[in-house]
């Protein structure tokens, strides 16, 4: 467990880095100039830009992971976050806090991929959906702790967006120091003919079991990394049609849009802009709780009734927050139920948080073959970075041209979109090896299908988990 949360402190990083750009927002919005409906799309920009970066993120880290190892190319990363919040802090020309959100950005990108990577290829069957959820956890703590952060900064007043940017540097450095605590992956060890060091790192994770551990995995790991072309190969086409949908109906209904924005569409509800930061500040603490019990369950329920239940949430949650703005007939517009639109969205995050958030980075870790694991996260996170950077870009033109009514109620046919994807194409990879799943995506049509107690009951019962 120590060894997850060490890696999921990555996720704590991106978290923080992508949200607390939402309490800067009215500042910056003043400071560069950028209010007014005219401006809708440069105020996008500056919000969305740290999800374009993340696509050269995307992109670069899974190459790099399999050429200079996981954890490695993790401490690159930090030593990234830390740059960019100085440099954000500091930024006094716009193109200059641009380019800090941007290099933000790359760190985010190689974040999101490497860190459920890393644990995946680490952690033991029987607790892997909760040690990659713990990458989730961190993920909501860290947005949770960015809203306590730009809450606590209000008072500083019109300069206190820098303070607000800046304060990140501090976890990026634990984030670094921590990392030289842990192992490598073992299974990238032994992609390299390292298998010694291989054993050496099973054992922090497999005690006593390592060798065993090492002996069953081996014969399954690839001696080269993946090449792009193979994403396109008929072998995989059912894991990246898969891995692709859940990664675009993830931010396609509007969770980033939501959180980069929760102050400014609560303050729109009818609300002053400290009440706005005190409710972000709720929902922040209901996403941690709910990510708790999404890991609580997922190892016991599985990923998919999670995403059915949790999926249903979302769509109830965002056409009740349209039906809540249906008065408003224009930017500005007074709305009808403002206490309807905070409740609309504690309902959306905590359905989010207990579904979408967390299993889709599990099972997106999970599905492929250990050969392509690090290409195919490559391009389904650069994927998952496009639909989050379009939609985050487009929010506040969308809400000028077009209203909250709208906006939301496109992001709710959209979770109904989702709910129909999942109970078509989702099956259930809950107490399988990674071995197995491979199979189970990659295989013969006839194994896909296969239903996940076959293959559990052949297996003898998991001694007890202890607490995590």
């Amino acid at each position: 467990m120590r060894i997850a949360l060490v890696a999921a402190l990555g996720g704590f990083l991106l978290g923080f880095d992508a949200t607390v750009i939402s309490g800067a927002v009215p500042f910056i919005r003043a400071y560069f100039g950028l209010a007014g409906s005219a401006h809708s799309l440069e105020l996008g920009w500056t919000v969305s830009c740290l999800d374009w970066g993340a696509m050269a993120g995307n992109l670069c880290a899974g190459p790099l992971a399999d050429r200079f190892g996981r954890r490695t190319v993790l401490q690159l990363t930090a030593a990234v976050f830390f740059a960019s919040s100085l440099l954000a802090a500091d930024a006094h020309a716009y193109l200059v806090l641009i380019l800090a959100r941007v290099l933000g950005g790359l760190a985010v990108g190689a974040a999101i991929l490497l860190a459920p990577m890393y644990v995946t290829e680490i952690a033991p069957a029987e607790r892997r959906g909760l040690l990659v959820a713990t990458n989730q956890l961190m993920i909501v703590m860290g947005i949770s702790a960015s809203f306590f952060s730009n809450d606590l900064l209000l008072p500083m007043g019109a300069s206190g967006w820098r303070a607000m940017l800046g304060v990140e540097a501090i976890p990026a450095l634990v984030f670094f120091a921590l990392l030289l605590t842990v192992p490598e992956s073992p299974r990238w060890l032994l992609a390299r003919g390292r298998r010694l060091q291989a054993l050496e790192a099973m054992r922090a994770v497999h005690a006593e079991a390592a060798a065993a551990e090492l002996q069953r995995i081996e014969p399954a790991t690839p001696e080269a990394r993946g090449a792009w072309r193979t994403l396109f190969s008929a072998r995989l086409r059912f894991a990246m049609i898969f891995a692709a949908g859940l990664a675009f109906f993830q931010q396609a209904t509007g969770i980033n849009a939501v959180l980069y924005y929760l102050p400014t569409i609560l303050a729109q509800a009818g609300g002053s802009l400290a009440s706005a930061f005190r409710q972000s500040v709720l929902v922040g603490l209901i996403n941690v709780a709910m990510t708790l019990v999404a890991m609580s369950l997922i190892d016991r329920v599985g990923r998919k009734p999670l995403l059915l239940v949790g999926g249903t949430g979302m769509a109830v949650a965002l056409l009740t927050i349209a039906w809540a703005f249906r008065s408003t007939v224009g930017p500005g517009a007074a709305v009808a139920h403002p206490a309807l639109v905070l409740a609309g969205i504690i309902l959306f995050v905590a359905s989010f948080a207990v579904s979408f958030g967390p299993v889709t980075w599990v099972m997106v870790a999970e599905i492929f073959p250990d050969r392509e694991r690090a290409i195919a996260l490559s391009a389904i996170c650069f994927w998952n970075s496009l639909i989050s950077a379009s939609v985050t870009l487009l929010f506040t033109w969308e809400l000028a041209r077009w209203g909250a009514v709208a906006t939301f109620l496109g992001y709710g046919l959209l979770a109904v979109a989702a709910l129909v994807f999942v109970a078509t194409l989702g099956p259930e990879t809950r107490g399988r090896t990674l071995e197995e799943i491979a199979q189970l995506f990659c295989g013969p049509r006839l194994r896909r299908r296969a239903p996940a107690p076959a293959l559990e009951a052949a297996r003898p019962p998991a001694a007890p988990t202890p607490p995590a």
